[in-house]
């Protein structure tokens, strides 16, 4: 049996790799399940195909990736505010993937939270070889042969006190106004699904003194800036359009 040669330290193996985790957001079926799902797992990453915003955001509440490649056109909510939201909420990597191939638009991408903006029609090793790069940077574990941690959970915001409290992933908390209180409880009951800003204002209207149609929005601008200036981070609170709103937090 061969032993290591002196003042050499033996050799230890690396932990097992795992495939990057990516969620294919694309509303052309056909683009999506035909090309982009079979290219991507035939070189060796871990697939998942969406067709809508809000499926994403389900497929989030009890599942992580790494990378999400998105459209810009999608039939609920656009891939700006897509790939906007995922930056406030979560340390992952952004790819859009979009027939807009404008200046501008690569522009926007990136402003609002992309790492990569790649036109289509895409060459697929130009993808691969994007997504490995994204996963580079983002020190990924299999590529580095160690375990990483997990990336935070966009569900770990929870209620307190009787709906009173809403408490940080970190245990920072932030105070409810009743009319708060009333808007989270309604959200969290939906559990992944979205509520209606009509289903919303009508709960508002029996918790308040009148009914003003702005209201819900000034309700809603009013979490957001408290999460952020009390607990110090993003809420998970997503608007999906021509649908409504959604909470990612745990009951």
């Amino acid at each position: 049996m061969s032993t290591p040669m002196k003042g050499h330290p033996p050799l230890i193996p690396h932990a097992p790799a795992r495939a990057i985790r990516v969620a294919v957001l694309e509303e052309d079926e056909a683009f999506r399940c035909d090309i982009l799902l079979p290219a991507l797992h035939d070189h060796g990453f871990s697939v998942h195909g969406m067709a809508s915003a809000a499926e994403l955001y389900r497929h989030m509440l009890s599942q992580q990736f790494d990378i999400v490649l998105l459209d810009i056109s999608l039939p609920d909510e656009d891939g700006f505010t897509v790939a906007q939201h995922l930056r406030e909420t979560l340390d992952i990597g952004i790819v859009i993937l979009s027939d807009w191939a404008h200046r501008d638009h690569h522009i926007q991408a990136l402003k609002r939270g992309a790492d990569f903006y790649l036109a289509k029609p895409v060459d697929v090793d130009v993808l691969v070889a994007s997504l490995h790069s994204l996963a580079r940077r983002l020190a990924l574990p299999m590529l580095h042969g160690i375990a990483a941690n997990p990336q935070p959970s966009p569900s770990r915001w929870r209620m307190d006190a009787g709906g009173w409290r809403f408490v940080s992933p970190h245990g920072k908390v932030v105070a409810l106004t009743s009319s708060e209180r009333c808007v989270l409880t309604m959200l969290i009951a939906a559990g992944d699904q979205p509520v209606s800003r009509e289903a919303l204002a009508e709960a508002l209207s029996q918790n308040a003194y009148d009914s003003d149609p702005h209201r819900l929005e000034m309700i809603i601008y009013r979490l957001r800036r408290k999460a952020l200036a009390q607990a110090g981070q993003a809420l998970s609170l997503i608007t999906v359009r021509g649908k409504g709103y959604m909470l990612l937090c745990d009951l």
